[in-house]
């Protein structure tokens, strides 16, 4: 082979060795840069779950929160409702007695008229406590969930 031949020869194994040397290179960087974006997604993901579950959590924290004071709401109208109607039983009782011994038919129906005046007074007094100790409950009943749901909001808005 004449000196030429081996110049070309020898340039040519050395461009080649150079091009694959650059291949070699290019595909390690993609290579690393799709390691990076895979390992950047994930950890991205699985940052998000963490935050969702953490959500769900406070959300069932939340309903639970709600629904105890539903519970001590529906505990205190019961009983309410138990003394009121013990105190009326007694009353009507002795309302029974003093009509017993009433000794005309004019003290009857004075008796009466009293009787029923404070009976619908009492009754209009404990609708009034119970109305009271009802928006008390539902209040309280909420507020848990109203909580969660502005925190939600708060965490959308920052999203944004």
């Amino acid at each position: 082979m004449d000196d030429a031949t081996i110049e070309t020869k020898s340039a040519v194994e050395h461009t080649a060795a150079a091009g694959q040397h650059a291949y070699k290179e290019t595909v390690a960087q993609a290579a690393q840069a799709g390691q990076a974006a895979f390992k950047d997604t994930m950890e991205k993901s699985l940052s998000a779950i963490n935050d969702m579950n953490a959500q769900a959590k406070r959300n069932v924290e939340a309903v639970v929160a709600s629904l105890t004071a539903a519970t001590h709401g529906a505990e205190a109208l019961s009983t309410q409702a138990m003394a009121f109607t013990k105190k009326s039983v007694e009353g009507q009782v002795e309302h029974s007695k003093a009509l017993t011994s009433a000794r005309s038919m004019q003290e009857l129906i004075e008796l009466q008229t009293s009787f029923a005046k404070t009976a619908f007074e009492t009754y209009v007094s404990e609708i009034t406590h119970a109305a009271e100790t009802l928006s008390t409950a539902m209040k309280d009943s909420l507020r848990p969930l109203n909580e969660r749901a502005t925190a939600m909001a708060e965490t959308l808005q920052s999203q944004r």
